[in-house]
């Protein structure tokens, strides 16, 4: 299949519009992918879901096109920060309060925070003297009695972690950088919110002009497999769910867990997330004739990956039913997916997602292939090992050189 042009947007940068860079997440969603998707395949008066929306592109999209949309994820820190790009604040009301922050750093006494009480994994990834003036800054936010601002600053906190803190910049795995200099957070948080609020200003008056600012975007803390969405309610899902053997969610976003105490214990937070290898799910059975033969051929490689690629195409069955479940006759599912190769397996999920579709009561319309020009993810990787490498390396080959589009409507109840 050749790679669609149209939809491989090159030379966008979307990413930096609205409120889309207030916070680093990996394989982010692209802003002009999901406004084609939303332009093409929606009308205005359309319910628009996400059902993987942990990078809240679609939702900011849905609103800047004036269409309702429902945000569904497991992940606390992705809820907070969907929470803040979906809520434009009053530009005045805000700089005040943000300056009135900053200007609170002067009574920063490092005396007063060298033995605070953290989360042990804290120490492991911060000097004592950033994590002194993070603690600062979390205790100034949390004092902020406005949720929005609070919400506000606290990801604008939670962006700039990685830059404190010891883990490798150029990494999405954690790893320590024992040669890295970490950002004072003072320094970055002002860097940080100084980019923010311009993007906020932006983005409220753009709202505000098209009397689309009021427009409703719910967001729900939950299991894509298992949602509180009513049936036969939803126009369009718009979405893209994790890439097989790609890495864990739950390890990315540990910085921020820790600081805000949306876990204690990274073990227990993994099995939390859908196709995790941490779930414990033994079964190696999948219930389509392509992601059997797949799982199959990684069982006679590496058993352990082999269960984690039917997990995840069991998991993906399951999301598949309640995007069923959810959408009217006659409505619409877009899924962004791409394919790999681990262990010069061909791990072709677009296929095996198609199958599933149609099995489950999908009408299969379209199917689009584009390149992926920018995406935060691990790209490259040992034919040999399956391992996360880099391009030098000679068994060295691209994990996710395209994306594909899978397009599908509902037939029938």
């Amino acid at each position: 299949m050749p790679v669609n042009e149209e939809w491989c947007f090159k030379n966008a940068r979307s990413t930096e519009q609205w409120t889309h860079g207030y916070h680093r997440y990996p394989a982010k969603f692209l802003p002009n992918l999901v406004k084609k998707l939303i332009e093409d395949h929606t009308n205005p008066d359309d319910l628009i879901v996400d059902l993987f929306a942990w990078c809240w592109t679609t939702l900011v999209e849905s609103k800047v096109h004036g269409r309702s949309s429902i945000w569904v994820d497991i992940n606390p820190v992705a809820e907070l920060i969907t929470r803040v790009k979906t809520h434009p604040i009053n530009p005045k009301v805000l700089h005040e309060i943000v300056n009135n922050f900053l200007i609170s750093f002067q009574s920063y006494r490092e005396e007063d925070y060298l033995k605070i009480q953290a989360h042990e994994r804290l120490d492991y990834w911060f000097s004592s003297a950033h994590k002194g003036k993070i603690a600062f800054l979390y205790e100034k936010i949390d004092d902020i009695e406005d949720v929005y601002i609070k919400n506000f600053l606290l990801v604008a906190l939670s962006n700039i972690l990685k830059n404190s803190s010891k883990w490798l910049q150029s990494s999405t795995k954690p790893q320590v950088d024992p040669k890295k200099i970490p950002s004072d957070p003072f320094v970055a948080i002002q860097v940080q919110l100084k980019q923010m609020l311009r993007k906020n200003t932006d983005f409220f008056n753009a709202l505000s002009t098209s009397w689309y600012i009021e427009t409703s975007c719910e967001i729900r803390l939950e299991d894509a497999r298992n949602t509180t969405i009513e049936s036969g309610t939803v126009s369009a899902v718009i979405t893209s769910p994790p890439y097989v053997t790609s890495y864990e969610y739950a390890d990315i976003h540990q910085l921020t867990g820790f600081w805000y105490e949306y876990m204690n214990d990274l073990s227990s937070f993994r099995k939390k997330f859908i196709w995790t290898f941490y779930s414990l799910n033994q079964d190696t059975t999948t219930s389509t004739k392509i992601g059997q033969d797949i799982v199959n051929q990684l069982l006679e490689k590496d058993p352990r990956t082999a269960k984690e690629v039917a997990n995840y195409f069991n998991d993906m069955l399951s999301v598949g039913k309640e995007m069923h479940r959810v959408l009217k006759v006659g409505g619409k599912t877009c899924i962004v997916i791409g394919n790999t190769t681990f262990m010069n397996v061909k791990i072709n999920s677009a296929e095996v997602i198609s199958e599933m579709l149609m099995s489950i009561g999908f009408e299969l319309k379209d199917i689009i292939k584009r390149s992926i020009p920018y995406k935060l993810i691990p790209t490259i990787r040992d034919k040999k090992t399956g391992r996360f490498s880099k391009l030098e390396n000679s068994n060295s080959k691209m994990v996710y050189p395209e994306e594909f589009i899978l397009i599908a409507i509902k037939t029938c109840q």
